[in-house]
């Protein structure tokens, strides 16, 4: 499905579209204290640090994220005996950032509100910044839904657990909804970039965001369970013939925040199994690191794909 056309503008132009809360607030605030990155508009110089950053890419392990930008670090050229690569939140036991080049390497825990809160943050760093032409990616695992173990879904659009294309919260004692369109043209970018690569099964398909692991997914094997095995697999069974093709638990906020801020965002997640054969993940440690290092591979040849294009843009 399309994405909105502030999103599609900002894209094609690449027109210097810097980054900008909704929030009008922020402009009017003398210091703004990002409490959960341990980071403060008085005490820091965000322009310096972060002002260069094209890239930004999520993931809930703070792990994971450091690995990523390491990796980066070698795919970009950028990595150097003894190099070191700090961890700007080190502050705070929130959340992990790291820094390369262009390309912001940060964790957003699990599930919605950890990533809300994040998010929140993010943006505001990014437009003390001035950051101008950002791309969110959300590199992640997930549970596939008719997929082998270790298929990477580039999400289409992200629906909640009723297959809604909705993302809800509660605002001042009121119910709010917004809409949880991603970036289609940013998707079929990154699902060429898989073309380019073919290493690895990879398709586009809708993105199931749930708010619990166990019984919001239709687990069997969580402390609560109230229906039977053929009620999970009725259940998957209609996810996957409204297109849904995996399950996990951030992507919904991510594509209602960033998009209400016109910020382009995609989300990339490897899946660990296949639910409609079983709950547990039971894969050996060492085949789950390879999975996980899929979606990883696959961003980073977008992200230098993208950096070749600008600087050779008669290539474009």
């Amino acid at each position: 499905m399309a994405s909105s056309g502030s999103q599609t503008k900002k894209h094609d132009n690449h027109s210097d579209h810097l980054v900008q809360p909704t929030n009008p607030n922020v402009a009017a605030m003398q210091e703004d204290v990002l409490y959960h990155f341990s980071l403060s508009t008085s005490t820091h110089d965000f322009p310096a640090m972060f002002g260069d950053v094209k890239f930004v890419c999520v993931g809930g392990s703070p792990t994971r994220m450091e690995a990523f930008a390491k990796y980066m670090a070698k795919e970009l050229g950028l990595d150097h005996p003894g190099a070191e690569y700090p961890n700007i939140c080190r502050g705070t036991d929130r959340y992990a950032m790291f820094k390369v080049g262009p390309v912001l390497s940060v964790s957003h825990g699990i599930g919605i509100p950890s990533t809300s809160i994040m998010l929140h943050e993010l943006i505001k760093l990014l437009y003390h910044a001035h950051c101008s032409d950002v791309t969110v990616i959300r590199i992640g695992t997930s549970g596939g839904i008719g997929l082998k173990p270790g298929s990477v879904v580039i999400t289409r659009q992200a629906v909640d657990a009723s297959f809604e294309p909705v993302f809800e919260q509660v605002v001042l004692g009121k119910r709010v909804v917004q809409r949880t369109h991603l970036d289609e043209e940013l998707a079929q970018e990154l699902m060429q970039c898989a073309l380019d690569l073919l290493e690895f099964p990879t398709v586009i398909g809708n993105t199931m965001c749930t708010s619990d692991f166990y019984e919001g997914q239709g687990r069997l094997d969580g402390a609560l369970c109230s229906y039977t095995e053929k009620d999970k697999q009725k259940y998957l069974q209609a996810a996957h013939s409204a297109g849904i093709c995996n399950i996990e638990m951030e992507s919904s906020v991510l594509a209602a925040i960033c998009g209400a801020c016109s910020i382009p965002v995609a989300v990339v997640c490897v899946t660990l199994l296949n639910r409609l054969e079983g709950d547990q993940v039971s894969s050996p440690h060492e085949v789950l690191v390879e999975y996980q290092q899929r979606p990883q591979r696959l961003v980073s040849h977008f992200i230098k794909k993208r950096l070749a294009a600008a600087q050779n843009p008669l290539n474009l």
